[in-house]
């Protein structure tokens, strides 16, 4: 069992920066890929980026490719989302996740509650 709570969410200007982190507890965090998604208000939940157990590959939505990077720490059982040059669109609750399989097909096990971030234009 996993249990994932996420953190720095917020409000900021369209053009800005915001890291979010997602701390786990629980077991054998370094054997997850662990990903984050995000839903806007009327739109189903989107897959945001995700990463590899070891931190070796990463994998990202077309939408925030070049503006967000995906990172994780093992030995803090963490992972973050830095997200540089945000626009209005990227407004959503974001949510961690962690599952198993290869970095393109993951069956996504655990959810975290989400964080607000706002984007204001």
């Amino acid at each position: 069992q996993v249990q994932l709570v996420e953190s720095g969410g917020g409000l900021v200007q369209a053009g800005g920066s915001l890291r979010l982190s997602c701390t786990a507890s629980g077991r054998a965090f370094s054997m997850y890929v662990m990903g984050w998604f995000r839903q806007a208000p009327g739109k189903e939940r989107e897959f945001v980026a995700a990463i590899s157990w070891n931190g070796g590959s990463t994998y990202y939505s077309d939408s925030v490719k070049g503006r967000f990077t995906i990172s994780r720490d093992n030995a803090k059982n963490s992972v973050y989302l830095q997200m540089n040059s945000l626009k209005p669109e990227d407004t959503a609750i974001y949510y961690c996740s962690a599952g198993g399989g290869s970095i393109t097909d993951v069956a996504w096990d655990y959810w975290g509650q989400g964080t607000q971030v706002t984007v204001s234009s």
